[in-house]
């Protein structure tokens, strides 16, 4: 039986969730898939509750809750991230194009969009 703590966990509302998958990539332990067209977490023991997932979701449909749920296994982890690591896509600033291979990025909702910037580019988009 597996022990389980309180700790933040992605929760996903159906009802908002539109099945594109977008969540899926930036969650690095693969703890998020679609199933029957909708984002579902299949093994809460892979949700580190970091929350990359948040930012990208053109519908707002995962949150972050604090609840009971089992300790997050960085074992079960590892294979999945280094075989994500193995067919990494970089993605790019919608600014600058910058890769995340020359700089950080960070997921960002603008006009409508989720998308990634930069942390160069971040300054400006929120100091105008």
């Amino acid at each position: 039986m597996s022990t389980t703590v309180t700790r933040q966990i992605v929760k996903i509302d159906e009802d908002l969730c539109n099945g594109c998958g977008v969540c899926v990539s930036p969650c690095a332990e693969g703890a998020i898939q679609i199933i029957d067209g909708k984002a579902k977490v299949i093994r809460e023991e892979l949700c580190d509750g970091a929350g990359f997932c948040l930012g990208v979701c053109p519908t707002g449909a995962l949150t972050l809750e604090e609840r009971e749920a089992v300790e997050f296994d960085h074992a079960a982890a590892e294979p999945i991230i280094a075989a994500k690591k193995a067919s990494y896509i970089a993605q790019h600033c919608f600014n600058c194009n910058a890769s995340e291979d020359d700089a950080p990025l960070l997921p960002v909702r603008i006009k409508g969009d989720s998308t990634w910037v930069c942390t160069r580019c971040l300054p400006a988009l929120i100091h105008g």
